[in-house]
């Protein structure tokens, strides 16, 4: 077992590393920018080197800082949480290079998935259904449209090295094609620095339903059930849940195979996630794989009653996965509460909170690094934390988060909580009924005056 981890990444995510790392009897490093300096993780972890100023290019992205702090403090293992250089094949191969464990896939499996061209191909020849669309990176507008009339429109134009909702276009005909097309090159080159472009299929209703899956080092791979993520804006997912309303057992041994044979194709090692997308009609197609620990592990955490991080860190020290697949005898759902203020079109929202109550009671989980009078920076992700809660049905679990959220006090800043709220009531989310799209027309009403 490892001695001493580094965790490169901040906030939430490294501060769940150092806990299930305090409770291995495993130390730990914190690595902060300027601006975490107040942060829990750098408070809790044993030791904590500053890597540079707010700007991620300058801390939370700079290899060379990160393995200066792995030097310096003679860590034997880096977790790199989720975001940041989590999927990042080059800061894992060199941390092979320094002879450091990297607590994650190797390079080779993570360039599988990474580009999401070759993810399809792969998944292809596993025979794991994919969406319909180019065989490879389109060459240019008049192959993009021969392709869309050959599956039909409506298509989806996809950057290959694509994320978050960016460099993504739906596209309804041939006019709009051009476009489509130029606007998202553009932005996937601003964001990603490659400006490759696929065509698939447009899914109309979709579901957005992932599987978690485990594989170690001797070939095992198994599965851990399903997420529901569909409750998403601009495909940033907002609520996640398992088991999904919207699962049958057969579907769920079906897609449970797939995702078990997406990872065998790769000899997947340690946590991840295989995505799909299932239509009304639950046909489901490979979207893309996530090969890292992901921010809503905590809904399986809570259906199956494991540590996924420790199992994350026993399988990067060659110990073998035990058990089998896993169907959920419980209900488990998240909100993601962010800064952000839902009434201004979830606009960023930054600052000091001034007062901060998490919920509380049998069943309720609040992960966080935020406390009254910490000062949220602008320079990251606008989560601030996660609340989970878990029941014997889906609608105690509901009834339970409904509860949870109305005292749930964060003053000083907005934040989504009065969306989560409102969303709890709803009476088609209540009854199961949404899709992807479904965000797009929530009326989430008048802010209440204080």
């Amino acid at each position: 077992m490892f001695s001493k981890i580094l965790i490169a990444n901040r906030g939430e995510i490294a501060l769940r590393v150092i806990r299930t790392c305090k409770e291995m009897g495993i130390k730990t490093v914190a690595v902060y920018s300027t601006a975490d300096k107040d942060s829990l993780h750098v408070r809790f972890a044993d030791e904590a080197v500053c890597i540079g100023p707010p700007s991620s290019a300058e801390s939370y992205l700079s290899i060379p800082k990160i393995m200066a702090a792995v030097e310096i403090t003679n860590a034997d293992a880096v977790h790199p949480g989720y975001g940041f250089l989590a999927e990042n094949a080059d800061f894992a191969e060199i941390c092979t290079e320094y002879g450091v464990k990297f607590i994650g896939p190797t390079p080779d499996m993570m360039k599988s998935m990474g580009d999401k061209i070759t993810a399809k191909e792969t998944m292809i020849k596993a025979k794991v259904p994919v969406v319909p669309g180019s065989e490879g990176l389109l060459k240019d507008v008049k192959e993009g449209i021969k392709i869309s009339n050959k599956i039909g429109y409506p298509v989806m134009l996809k950057a290959t090295a694509g994320g978050g909702g960016k460099g993504m276009r739906i596209i309804w005909n041939d006019d709009e094609f051009q476009e489509g097309w130029d606007s998202a090159r553009k932005e996937a080159a601003a964001s990603f620095g490659n400006d490759g472009m696929y065509v698939e299929k447009f899914v109309e209703e979709p579901r957005h339903i992932e599987i978690q899956i485990i594989g170690d080092q001797y070939g095992k791979v198994i599965h851990l059930s399903e997420r529901d993520c569909s409750i998403q804006r601009r495909h940033q997912k907002l609520v996640e849940e398992c088991p999904s309303p919207f699962m049958t057992d057969d579907l769920r041994k079906k897609m449970g195979a797939a995702a078990i044979k997406a990872g065998k194709a790769i000899n997947y090692e340690g946590v991840g996630t295989v995505e799909f997308l299932v239509d009304k009609y639950r046909k489901f197609y490979f979207m893309e794989m996530n090969t890292r620990i992901q921010v809503e592990h905590c809904v399986t955490e809570e259906v199956i009653d494991h540590d996924l991080i420790k199992e994350q860190i026993k399988v990067a020290a060659g110990i073998k996965i035990s058990g089998k697949s896993y169907f959920p005898q419980m209900h488990a759902i998240e909100c993601r509460i962010n800064a952000e203020d839902p009434y201004n079109d979830f606009r960023p929202s930054p600052g000091k909170i001034n007062s901060f109550h998490s919920a509380k009671g049998h069943g309720v989980r609040v992960d966080t690094h935020v406390y009254a009078g910490y000062v949220v920076p602008p320079y990251y992700d606008s989560m601030i934390a996660k609340i989970i809660c878990r029941a014997q049905t889906r609608e105690e679990a509901l009834t339970k988060m409904s509860r949870a959220l109305d005292e749930f006090i964060v003053e000083g800043i907005k934040t989504t909580i009065p969306f989560h709220k409102k969303l709890m009531k709803d009476e088609n989310f209540r009854k199961g009924n949404f899709n992807t799209g479904f965000i797009d027309t929530f009326d989430l009403g008048e802010e209440p005056s204080e």
